[in-house]
């Protein structure tokens, strides 16, 4: 990965480190990354201390290498977009983003990592965000670290729409969920709304009903670990198939979730970007015969059952 910088003229004199933080816009681990693992120039030169001072005119290259060591596994993915500095994934369910162990090799950055060993490319390999191991649905895959924290710095670099099935029916069209949400005392796995949490906040609206559930279209504001799924069991309104949160399981054998869009601007061009992918045959399954209640049922769902 090679990244370049201009000071600009007239610019008084700072220090290497604080140029390249700042104004290249790094992040503190990738800057200790290329400061040790890579190679820093400055007017052609190359630069070991991070205090070196830089003023303007001065061209400032960073280089470092985005190999992993990710095990490379041949385990077919749902490619739907890719360019240089990005990779989108259509993510079944069943598979974790990363290993919970360095014997296993079968999470999604090791079919990435297979991906591009087939393909002949040495890219990075970093999600940008998580889904849980039964979550379906988009994850984006930066191709180096310097895109990944562009993507990630800010919650609201990054807008995520997701598709669920809730049971029951909640009370009103649309809403807000703003609840803090942390760690449920004596679980390593679960979490809930508590008044100690850290801000959590998800806007739901019912694009249909069933006899007994509802299919949602819901906006994350944060990214809290398990947000939907805490949330909706929150208001008494769990994922059909979320055991783990109270949801029904005699309709659909994971949570009914499901991430159905992503936007944003390109990190490296600007340029407004915006994926979908469908609703995978199970949560269809659930959908099929709801009575639609918005007019836009059909621009999320893909068709009116």
């Amino acid at each position: 990965m090679r990244l370049e910088w201009t000071v600009p003229a007239g610019a008084p004199p700072v220090m290497l480190r604080s140029f390249v933080r700042q104004s290249g816009r790094l992040s503190a681990s990738l800057w200790k990354r290329v400061k040790w693992n890579g190679r820093v120039t400055v007017n052609g030169e190359e630069v070991h201390n991070a205090r070196t001072p830089v003023a303007g005119g001065d061209r400032i290259v960073c280089e470092w290498d985005e190999t992993s060591d990710i095990v490379p596994a041949d385990i077919p993915l749902s490619v739907v977009y890719e360019d240089v500095s990005l990779l989108l994934v259509d993510k079944g369910p069943g598979m974790i983003i990363h290993p919970t162990h360095k014997k296993l090799h079968d999470s999604l950055v090791n079919a990435v990592a297979g991906y591009f060993v087939r393909k002949g490319e040495a890219a990075g390999i970093h999600p940008v965000y998580r889904l849980d191991r039964n979550t379906t649905g988009l994850v984006v895959v930066a191709k180096s670290a310097k895109v990944q924290w562009d993507l990630s710095r800010s919650h609201d670099r990054i807008t995520r729409h997701y598709l669920a099935v809730s049971s029951g029916h909640l009370p009103e069209e649309e809403g807000v969920i703003e609840a803090p949400i942390g760690r449920k005392t004596g679980s390593i796995v679960e979490w809930m709304v508590r008044a100690d949490g850290r801000p959590a906040k998800t806007a739901w609206t019912v694009l249909a009903r069933g006899t007994d559930c509802d299919l949602l279209r819901l906006r994350l504001f944060t990214g809290r670990t398990h947000q939907i799924r805490v949330h909706l069991a929150h208001l008494g309104h769990p994922l059909l198939g979320d055991d783990l949160y109270g949801g029904p399981c005699g309709a659909i054998g994971r949570q009914a979730l499901h991430a159905a869009d992503v936007s944003f601007r390109h990190p490296e061009t600007g340029e407004p970007m915006m994926w979908t992918a469908p609703l995978p045959e199970d949560m269809r399954r659930l959908a099929a015969g709801m009575t639609p209640v918005q007019d836009h049922f059909e621009q999320f769902f893909g068709r009116q059952p």
